[in-house]
């Protein structure tokens, strides 16, 4: 069942002195390019810069005395904890936040900055759903109360206080919305809501490529664990979707499409580039996803959600080396060299284009043999750049090999 409008009006009401009314920008690079009303709802704008602090809050405004004596345990991979800790911290409650050890650094301590005292941290396994068993055994120990991230009712209708402002600003008429997936508690609000005041409107949920536990439930029918997963989207990368946002997804969820991680880094860039909008990975999904849509959403009205902007610094050379490599612009290969001089200045005077740039050269002398492999990555001003240099090098009898992104090898570089 779904949670009920009323219900998301409640909590929109209880937390109208926490949480912002985060703008619903116009967008008219993005609408132009295609053909439609774009609208970014700047959920990276609250003061924790996600929309969790919407599904924490409201939750934690309906424990009891006791359960409030007792103090909180939760999981996460960084905002859900934010929105907990900054909850504990205006309600002077004790809480105990088990986050994976894999975590960026800055979710960490903006998780210390508002927990300010009432918040414990432990880095507990390598994803969120480790920390998950870790935090719940924790809080049967202690006798806490354990708060899911994303599978509980007042949760989730904290989360759809963000379909309701879209609801609100744009009057009812909007045609698609676009929300990142994790273990689905933003979407089964936000389409809750939606769906309850404008049933035509379209509901898409985005997934990241290797994450993608709930569009694998939806297609089995029931809850489905992924067995490895990728992290990239950090906010997003959930093993095991919850069994209450499944069932609402199913009911409610239009369409889920699943994006490759170098698309969402590219778009991550383009935002910082042209709007400024600084997003981490998961934030970017709903924009990323755009192109799977247009052929659909011409002239419609668009509503992407851009769920966060919790990104470490650290991360931009990945996010770089992401972007370029999906747009076919950075390739690596192990080319096997005569050792002898004057081969590199071959290469390069007869090899590469007068645009190509050697990006990584690693080369190991093998003094007993006549050939040893090099390790050259090249970075092309445009991708059609590339079959021209790999032309050039059969045509020179290079014996080579490309590395491609599912060789085991490939993960050493990225």
């Amino acid at each position: 069942m779904p949670v009920s409008a009323r219900e998301i009006e409640k909590a929109a009401e209880k937390l109208a002195n926490v949480v912002a009314v985060t703008p619903l920008q116009f967008n008219k690079r993005l609408s132009d390019e295609y053909g439609a009303e774009i609208y970014l709802k700047r959920e990276d704008l609250q003061e924790v810069r996600s929309y969790k602090i919407r599904g924490a809050y409201n939750k934690m405004l309906s424990l009891s005395a006791m359960e409030v004596k007792k103090g909180v345990v939760t999981a996460s991979a960084g905002n859900h904890a934010q929105g907990v800790a900054l909850s504990c911290k205006k309600m002077k409650v004790k809480g105990t936040v088990f986050m994976p050890t894999v975590t960026p650094g800055q979710k960490i301590e903006r998780v210390k900055y508002f927990g300010d005292g009432f918040v414990q941290i432990k880095l507990v396994g390598q994803t969120y759903d480790e920390s998950t068993m870790a935090a719940k055994e924790f809080a049967k120990q202690t006798d806490g109360l354990y708060i899911s991230a994303f599978d509980d009712e007042k949760v989730i209708a904290g989360q759809g206080t963000v379909g309701k402002e879209i609801y609100d600003e744009l009057s009812g008429k909007v045609d698609v919305v676009l929300a990142p997936v994790g273990g689905g508690g933003l979407i089964s609000g936000v389409a809750s809501y939606l769906k309850d005041k404008a049933d035509d409107v379209k509901i898409v949920g985005v997934e990241a490529k290797g994450a993608d536990c709930m569009d694998q439930s939806l297609k089995n029918k029931k809850v489905v664990s992924l067995e490895t997963i990728d992290t990239f989207c950090d906010g997003c990368a959930v093993k095991t979707p919850g069994r209450l946002t499944l069932r609402i997804c199913q009911e409610l969820v239009d369409r889920m499409l699943i994006i490759d991680t170098g698309a969402v880094a590219q778009r991550m860039i383009e935002l910082f580039q042209n709007e400024g909008i600084i997003t981490e990975p998961a934030g970017a999904l709903s924009v990323a996803a755009l192109d799977e849509l247009k052929g659909d959403i011409r002239g419609k009205r668009v509503v992407c959600i851009i769920s966060g902007g919790n990104n470490d610094l650290l991360r931009y050379p990945e996010i770089m080396e992401r972007s370029l490599v999906y747009q076919g612009r950075k390739h690596y290969f192990l080319i096997e060299f005569a050792q002898k001089p004057g081969q590199l200045k071959k290469f390069v005077n007869h090899v590469l284009g007068p645009r190509d740039d050697v990006v990584l050269f690693e080369y190991v002398k093998r003094t007993n043999r006549e050939k040893g492999p090099v390790l050259v990555g090249v970075e092309f001003s445009k991708k059609e750049d590339y079959l021209p240099m790999v032309h050039k090098m059969n045509d020179m009898d290079f014996n080579f090999k490309e590395l491609r992104q599912d060789d085991l090898s490939y993960n050493f570089l990225i």
